[in-house]
């Protein structure tokens, strides 16, 4: 009895300094994950109170945050302005086609290879997945060179063409969740009832599918909507994207950089995205879940 008794307390002691231990380390993290938030939200705060300075105070020294006079000349320009209209359109136009043709092709690949049984499945998925180690640097000369040729630089097609065949990462994640959320023996029993490859693909595959397949639409709107490199490159005249409008920005009508119009429009050309976020944050965190997900 007195053994036990002298045991109990121990394992009381053992006990309290465990949750000690893990409280200590929850804390340490804590604040790690709030020194890493804050480093990474402070550029956005930096440009939002930039955007409400002078130009003369936002170069000025010391450097400060928070702008001494509040002036909004900056939104008022751009406001005015109807090339930002136009580059929102032009940028639209480019998310509408690419996510909604592109994501059917892509689902429908994926859905092929992880469902069907295909001649040399493998072969081509291991060469789909050796194009996504070539660099986008190494074929831009290439694939330049061919839209220039067919007159398409200029316009909206060389960023739209590509993506109507689908997004290969885009694939490889939708292959990875249909093959394990799902089941086999719901398809062969599709085939039983004498359903086609057509039917089971939109009766089955693309309504399990919707979740994953949101998420990855959403990833491919936000990456178009800030991609620059590619715009650049096809639109130097007067159709730009919203990324290569705000380029035209950076100097003013006195040949000097003109800050506060150029943090106005990264302000306003982020506030879709952060919309978008918060408006469809279960889909990303859906995503991330189903990134994980083992067959």
């Amino acid at each position: 009895m007195e053994q036990l008794t002298k045991k109990e307390p121990s394992k009381k002691i053992q006990y309290s300094s465990k949750k000690k231990k893990i409280q200590v380390g929850f804390i340490i993290a804590t604040i790690i994950v709030l020194i890493g938030a804050l480093t990474m939200l402070f550029p956005y705060i930096y440009m939002f109170f930039t955007s409400f300075k002078t130009t003369t105070e936002a170069f000025g020294e010391p450097l400060t945050l928070i702008p001494t006079k509040w002036v909004s000349d900056a939104y008022l320009e751009i406001v005015k302005d109807s090339g930002f209209y136009m580059s929102i359109v032009y940028t639209l136009v480019i998310e509408i086609s690419v996510i909604i043709i592109g994501t059917f092709f892509s689902t429908l690949a994926a859905f092929s290879f992880a469902k069907l049984k295909l001649i040399g499945k493998k072969t081509l998925l291991l060469i789909m997945m050796s194009s996504m180690m070539v660099p986008y640097a190494a074929v831009m000369l290439p694939q330049y060179r061919a839209f220039q040729a067919l007159n398409m630089t200029e316009t909206l097609w060389p960023l739209i063409l590509p993506g109507l065949f689908g997004n290969i990462s885009m694939m490889f994640f939708l292959i990875t969740y249909m093959k394990s959320g799902i089941p086999d023996s719901l398809i062969e029993s599709a085939k039983i009832d004498g359903a086609s490859y057509t039917k089971m693909f939109f009766k089955l595959a693309f309504p399990l599918s919707k979740p994953a397949i949101a998420a990855q639409a959403i990833f491919w709107f936000v990456g178009i909507w800030n991609d620059y490199f590619g715009p650049s490159i096809y639109l130097t005249g007067k159709v730009k994207t919203l990324q290569v409008y705000l380029t035209t920005l950076v100097t003013s009508s006195s040949s000097n950089v003109d800050l506060p119009k150029l943090m106005a429009g990264s302000v306003l050309a982020s506030v879709p995205m952060i919309l978008i976020f918060f408006c469809f944050q279960n889909f990303f965190i859906n995503s991330i879940a189903l990134s994980g997900m083992k067959e």
